[in-house]
């Protein structure tokens, strides 16, 4: 199989592992770790990173994004006027228009409310977003998001920040067969391997934050993760062998003495 490039919107990325620019000790460890980790996209939380105020530290001022593309995201917005109005106020700061639209209906496990979810999804196509939705794992929901104008589906692996890995591979390989939209995991990640489990199973790509950002070394489990979206990539465009109940000899016995 030849390896079709990463393109969100009309955009082509390099890298297929986005991170989230949460939760580090500093805007410092935050840069290595977006430098590592080769990511060429990192989300933005507009409500709680400060990219405006030129009086304090600004994430702007450690990842330029002339280099790095911003992806605005509505983290903490519970309905869809939150969510249209944090997304205006990033078109208005920086010109955004690709964004991460992130409706949240549950405090406790921070589940997304996808009929909040799909409104905002048309309401922002409309006024020209281009939106990349967090969601859960129900293809008929993902389906319907696709119809509404979204340019990427963000189903979770697990609730965010869980470190849980995917727990719905069945659900993930529905939504993979069905759209070609860009697939993107987005949240639950735990570890290395969750994100190639991810990528084998066909996803283009996947975004991280707690589990690089709360890992005992951050800079060393972005480069892990990099490593295995590479790898996880590999290995499905490879073709995996059909899984078999029975072994199989590894030489014929064709001429055996």
């Amino acid at each position: 199989m030849i390896d079709k490039r990463f393109k969100i919107a009309n955009k082509i990325f390099k890298s297929r592992l986005i991170v989230g620019t949460g939760k580090y000790k500093s805007f410092s460890e935050c840069a290595k770790v977006i430098k590592t980790s080769g990511a060429d996209i990192v989300t933005v939380a507009v409500r709680r990173v400060n990219i405006s105020n030129k009086n304090k530290a600004r994430l702007m001022d450690y990842i330029d994004p002339k280099k790095i593309t911003y992806l605005p995201n509505t983290a903490g917005c519970f309905t869809a006027e939150d969510a249209i109005r944090t997304l205006r106020l990033a078109r208005e700061i920086g010109g955004w228009k690709l964004v991460k639209l992130e409706v949240l209906g549950d405090k406790k496990n921070l589940f997304p409310e996808m009929i909040e979810t799909l409104r905002s999804t048309e309401l922002l196509t409309k006024e020209g977003f281009k939106v990349m939705v967090y969601c859960n794992d129900d293809p008929l929901m993902a389906k319907r998001l696709e119809n509404a104008g979204a340019v990427a589906i963000m189903p979770l692996a697990a609730p965010i920040g869980s470190g849980l890995g995917i727990q719905n591979k069945v659900n993930i390989r529905i939504i993979r067969k069905q759209t070609k939209l860009p697939l993107i995991i987005d949240a639950g990640i735990g570890q290395a391997s969750d994100a190639t489990i991810a990528m084998e199973l066909g996803c283009d790509g996947v975004l991280i934050n707690t589990a690089i950002a709360k890992a005992k070394d951050p800079i060393q489990m972005a480069e892990a993760m990099k490593l295995a979206v590479i790898s996880g990539r590999k290995s499905f465009l490879s073709g995996r062998i059909i899984p078999n109940l029975f072994g199989s000899a590894s030489t014929t016995s064709k001429g055996i003495i």
